[in-house]
């Protein structure tokens, strides 16, 4: 009875290549996980378990009509949910997926190196796309197991621990180059290395404002930005840190106004100047948040407002470093412009018909401009109001819902609250948000600002001082002047970030990591054009001609290929003789007198050659080199390295002109 033919066993060594190939392709793939659509990471991977089980199993895999059809489906998926195959995140996907296609039909080392080069090609825009200190382990050992699987599909026979420990050799010669190429490299002025990424969604705030929508930021554990200082520390209630400033209301949203370009008001500055530097994240927006109020433009990048804004010209799609002054106290002596006056004055003449009431009846009882903000003030200290990330929804008229039903609410609601009754009773006035506070970090000694810090307060207009700060929520909860959100309301943070909160030790392990991950942004992610110059100062090399880095890398890089040719030469070069070896040495030197070694001659053929032509030198030469066969080949002595002495002095007494007579 005949059965089903047998399938081959497969043959575990012949994959050992594609396995480590799919290995190197796959690690390239989980660097981008988290970044581009789930389904084309999915695919990828799917794709190489694909490849895996039909080497694996025997099975066909597709054929170049279903391969060519997969990829223009492929394709047309990408540039649909992109609408573009340029940019890095489209880019990225597009060539995961097509070098998982790829992978189907691959035969040879040939095709197994260029999937290797897909790995690499992958770890490259890993790097273009994020520079965190807690990504570098990983791509570190995405650029190890890569090398390692050049090495195995080089030579098959390779063990993976002979792999490894080859490619970490050579990772290793090669970080002095890299360093090298890191300092010296020129480098363009500019951000030469920006890349557009429009698809990363950041957190932060935004040019408008709804009641509630800074409650959802701070919830959020994420860093906006750190600040240190250069000179004295402003106390906590006076670390506000200025963003968008929103003058238009429509009932419901604060706005910004976009277009207007006025010059900034002259101030009379008060008080103590501050200065310090300010390391902002990423967060797609232009905002560049400074201590309030700052003294002009900080860097030719960005632009400073009529009201007080720091505006880039480009949105913050990287990290950002810059120095600036600021002042919390001004003043202005010349009157309000009409156009700001009637601006800041405005409201929707049909929304929040109670509020008006109030502000009319505070108005009336109130002497000036500063005491009506004080009753307003007093109204909210006084009213029940209550401080809470989780208030109630408002309906159409929202400050009236505010005011006079729930009574319950975030920074947002009271710095709307306030406004609007400022404006009702004709006091110009407006909404600023940015942070408040900031978590001392005494490892870096710097200030670390969250979006868990994000806050709004507002500004009135009050004849002989300008605008002045006001901050409503400091009436009802005062304890957020001197506390972050973090310490106030502690339950509304996420589980992560509560328990990190709780544990003292995890907090100052995190505040550890923060302050490893700033420095390594200050000074490896961040090195600039600037900084290769102020290498180069350091060194005695004060021209900024960047012909100096050229020399200054060709020097270096002689020094790393000296380094180099000085290891090959030492790893080249032929070990030292061990002491046996270097009496049987000393042996045929005295011998080649009487009879040369010929080079395949063991130590017994090159005995029999020499006694068949001097048989008197039997008793004396035999011995020995019968003696160093023993010690050589045979089974370890119990006392080796006495025989080895006893072989040598043997060898030095050894005397041919006693021995053999001329003929």
């Amino acid at each position: 009875m005949s059965g089903a033919p047998a399938v081959p066993a497969p043959d575990l060594a012949a994959l050992r290549p594609l396995l480590w190939t799919c290995a190197a392709f796959a690690g390239g793939v989980l660097l981008h996980a988290d970044r581009v659509p789930p389904w084309a990471a999915a695919v990828a991977l799917l794709l190489v378990g694909w490849r895996l089980l039909t080497a694996y199993r025997g099975g066909a895999d597709p054929g170049v009509a279903a391969r060519a059809v997969l990829a223009l489906a492929l394709v047309a998926i990408v540039l649909a949910r992109f609408h573009t195959l340029n940019g890095l995140a489209a880019g990225t996907t597009l060539l995961l997926l097509m070098a998982g296609l790829k992978l189907l039909e691959t035969r040879g080392a040939r095709d197994q190196v260029v999937m290797v080069a897909a790995g690499l090609f992958l770890l490259l825009a890993a790097c273009l796309d994020r520079q965190d200190l807690a990504r570098a382990p990983l791509y570190g050992l995405q650029a190890w197991l890569s090398c390692a699987a050049l090495a195995v599909i080089a030579a098959p026979a390779t063990s993976a621990r002979a792999a490894m420990s080859l490619a970490g050799r050579a990772l290793l010669l090669a970080v002095p180059l890299a360093l090298l190429l890191f300092v010296f490299f020129p480098r363009l002025p500019g951000a030469f290395w920006a890349i557009p990424r429009n698809d990363l969604a950041l957190s932060g705030l935004s040019d408008t404002m709804t009641p509630g929508s800074i409650g959802k930021l701070a919830t959020s554990y994420d860093a906006a930005f750190r600040v240190q200082f250069l000179g004295p520390i402003p106390p906590p209630q006076e670390r506000y840190w200025r963003g968008p400033v929103l003058h238009e209301f429509d009932g419901q949203t604060w706005r910004r106004n976009a277009f207007d370009l006025r010059a900034p008001v002259p101030r009379v500055h008060v008080g103590t100047a501050y200065r310090y530097r300010v390391q902002l994240e990423a967060s797609r927006q232009r905002w560049w948040f400074a201590l309030d109020t700052p003294v002009g433009a900080p860097d030719a990048r960005a632009r400073l407002t009529y009201d007080d804004q720091l505006m880039g010209a480009d949105p913050l799609n990287d990290p950002v470093s810059f120095d600036a002054l600021s002042y919390t106290h001004t003043a202005v002596m010349q009157p309000l412009e009409p156009a700001a006056q009637h601006q800041d004055t405005a409201l929707p003449a049909s929304r929040n018909p109670r509020t008006h009431a109030l502000a009319a009846s505070l108005r009336e009882r109130a002497g000036s401009d500063a005491a009506y903000v004080q009753a307003v003030l007093g109204y909210l200290r006084d009213g029940g109001f209550v401080y809470s990330l989780e208030p109630e929804r408002l309906g159409p008229d929202a400050i009236d819902d505010f005011l006079f039903r729930t009574r319950v609410g975030f920074c947002g609601h009271y710095a709307s609250a306030f406004v609007v009754l400022m404006r009702a009773a004709g006091v110009p006035s407006r909404v600023v948000t940015g942070y408040l506070g900031g978590e001392w970090i005494p490892f870096g000694d710097y200030f670390l600002v969250r979006q868990a810090d994000a806050h709004a307060w507002a500004e009135v207009w009050l004849v002989g001082h300008g605008w002045t700060r006001v901050d409503p929520t400091a009436v009802v909860a005062p304890e957020r002047l001197q506390r972050g959100i973090i310490d106030l309301l502690p339950q509304e943070l996420p589980v992560r970030a509560r328990l990190l909160h709780a544990s003292p030790w995890l907090m100052q392990l995190l505040q550890r990591w923060d302050a490893a991950n700033a420095w390594w942004t200050n000074h490896v992610v961040r090195f600039d054009y600037d900084s290769q110059l102020d290498v180069l100062a350091r060194l005695g090399i004060r021209s900024p001609d960047a012909r100096y880095l050229g020399w200054a890398f060709m020097l270096a890089l002689c020094g790393w290929l000296a380094l180099i040719a000085w290891h090959l030469r030492r790893a080249m070069a032929p070990l030292r003789p061990d002491p046996l070896a270097r009496a049987y040495a000393r042996l045929c030197r005295k011998l080649a007198r009487i009879v040369p070694r010929a080079p395949h001659q063991g130590p017994l053929d090159f005995a029999a050659a020499l006694i068949a032509r001097h048989p008197q030198a039997q008793a004396a030469v035999l011995p020995l080199l019968t003696r160093y066969a023993e010690l050589r080949y045979g089974p370890p002595p119990e006392r080796a390295e006495r025989e080895i002495e006893e072989f040598s002095r043997d060898v030095g007494r050894l005397s041919l002109a006693r021995t053999v007579r001329d003929r």
